[in-house]
């Protein structure tokens, strides 16, 4: 059995197990560089907690990975904005949640990518963006600013008016997200559209607080209600 595909079913198995966060540790056994490869392939995974639980993983392997290597880890960056080109042949599902978790883990590469990652959202001729078409990619995005903007909401603030242009978004997980976001962010100029987003009811599965739950648009209208304050 190669390399790849020995470590990918050592991580797979971590992943799928009920324990899983406590799990992660034995990851640590692994040279960062080597779990890179088959987290990128098991965000593919048929399994939707595999799925959700390389976002984590990875970011603990870029922990690491930037405790070593600065470069290596902007080079790894760099290689997810790629999955993220049409150039690449390759849709990049999951990606933004990647970056973000980058991000989240490195300050470093928070303040040298963040702007490339909320970008995906711009929607004007005004700003030099890099917006998605695709909304269910859209979503992977909101998702990753989600993220983010729980840990470093300074460097999410600046998309904000795109951010509220996603309020209006057809696409329920958009919606959803972009309150989220919004909240994370405490934007005092939306607290009446997101006292108006309350009855909605559209229902959404998400990954959210380490477990896969339902909630409705509504749901995350009113936390993000309670975080602006």
């Amino acid at each position: 059995m190669s390399k790849f595909r020995s470590t990918k079913k050592i991580v797979r198995e971590i992943l799928i197990d009920d324990n899983w966060q406590e799990r992660l540790v034995e990851l640590d056994e692994f040279p960062p560089g080597d779990l890179m490869p088959p987290l990128l392939n098991l965000r593919l995974d048929r399994e939707e907690a595999v799925r959700w639980h390389t976002v984590p993983a990875f970011g603990r392997a870029v922990y690491r990975l930037a405790e070593v290597s600065m470069e290596k880890t902007r080079t790894l960056m760099r290689t997810l904005m790629w999955h993220m080109n049409e150039e690449s042949g390759n849709l990049g599902w999951s990606i933004p949640h990647f970056m973000a978790e980058a991000m989240v883990q490195n300050e470093k590469i928070a303040k040298e990518f963040h702007k490339i990652l909320v970008s995906y959202i711009f929607c004007d001729a005004e700003c030099d963006g890099n917006f998605l078409d695709h909304p269910e990619l859209r979503r992977d995005v909101y998702w990753g600013l989600a993220r983010l903007a729980s840990v470093r909401p300074e460097l999410v603030a600046h998309g904000e008016r795109f951010l509220i242009v996603g309020l209006d978004d057809s696409d329920t997980y958009n919606r959803a997200y972009a309150a989220w976001v919004l909240g994370l962010i405490k934007a005092e100029g939306v607290k009446v559209k997101l006292e108006a987003m309350k009855s909605d009811e559209a229902e959404l599965r998400t990954f959210k607080d380490g477990v896969i739950k339902y909630l409705t648009v509504g749901d995350m209208a009113s936390e993000a209600l309670a975080a602006i304050g």
